[in-house]
């Protein structure tokens, strides 16, 4: 279910060649390189940040930032035939035989919901649990994508102020001709550098991160209500319907081709 995110890898590394590629046959890429302008625009860009968060804030995004490059996410029309499963299984054999579920399912979400069932729990009982899970998840996810859109619209900003300190250094000797060059790169790399770090690495970033999130939502919502189908002892093929209900048109386009092929190879 892990699998890689091959789009926020191809972004970032195709947005780096391509900047790369424009530097060495605009001249040199040695041009844009200052150590001054990086303290500058990503150290102080990344100290304001922090100050607007706590250390644990901090460590969760830091936490978060995996999910843009890796996704552990189930696929919408493996769930709906997942509770069809599960939904035959309890009416044949019984809602404990469903504890046994947990030990095989890697999100701990469909584990502890499956859990609650098997505990005979109030149908309400286990919507109020759950939905606190997933309220503390939205939250803890919008700490990330917060950390990093937060950094995203300081950089540039730092890049600006890169500039002014590179135009006073300038303006301050204007005497001596020899500095006039590397203020004036100081003063431009800095902005370079800030836009570079927002529109291509932080920004991005932060909606990759906010996508997952809502993703990672819908696919909570089906568990959450799959469950108390179940629970309910609905019919299979009517708890699938239900469960089909939060797919889009082009997924259960294709689904009956899916299961067709997942039918013949479990034969």
């Amino acid at each position: 279910m892990r699998r890689l995110d091959v789009m926020t890898v191809l972004g970032l590394i195709a947005g780096v060649m391509m900047i790369i590629s424009a530097l060495v046959l605009g001249g040199s890429c040695r041009y844009f390189w200052s150590f001054p302008s990086l303290l500058v625009t990503v150290g102080g860009s990344l100290a304001a940040t922090l100050i607007n968060f706590t250390w644990r804030d901090v460590r969760n995004a830091l936490t978060t930032v995996r999910l843009a490059f890796v996704t552990e996410l189930w696929d919408p029309y493996q769930l709906v035939g997942l509770f069809g499963e599960l939904s035959r299984r309890a009416r044949r054999e019984g809602l404990l035989v469903l504890e046994e579920e947990t030990e095989r399912l890697e999100d701990s979400f469909f584990a502890k919901g499956i859990q609650l069932m098997a505990d005979a729990m109030e149908p309400q009982a286990i919507r109020d649990i759950l939905q606190t899970d997933l309220d503390y998840m939205v939250h803890r996810h919008e700490l990330g994508q917060s950390f990093f859109s937060t950094w995203g619209n300081l950089a540039p900003s730092f890049g600006l102020i890169g500039t002014l300190i590179g135009l006073l250094q300038m303006l301050a000797t204007l005497e001596n001709p020899d500095t006039l060059g590397p203020s004036m790169a100081l003063a431009l790399v800095t902005t370079f550098y800030g836009a570079v770090l927002a529109y291509l690495i932080l920004l991005p970033l932060a909606g990759k991160l906010r996508l997952r999130s809502e993703q990672e939502q819908l696919l909570h919502h089906m568990m959450l209500e799959g469950i108390l189908a179940i629970q309910a002892g609905l019919n299979p093929r009517i708890v699938e319907e239900r469960m089909r209900a939060f797919l889009s048109p082009k997924v259960l386009a294709a689904m009956p081709e899916e299961e067709a092929v997942a039918e013949a190879g479990g034969r």
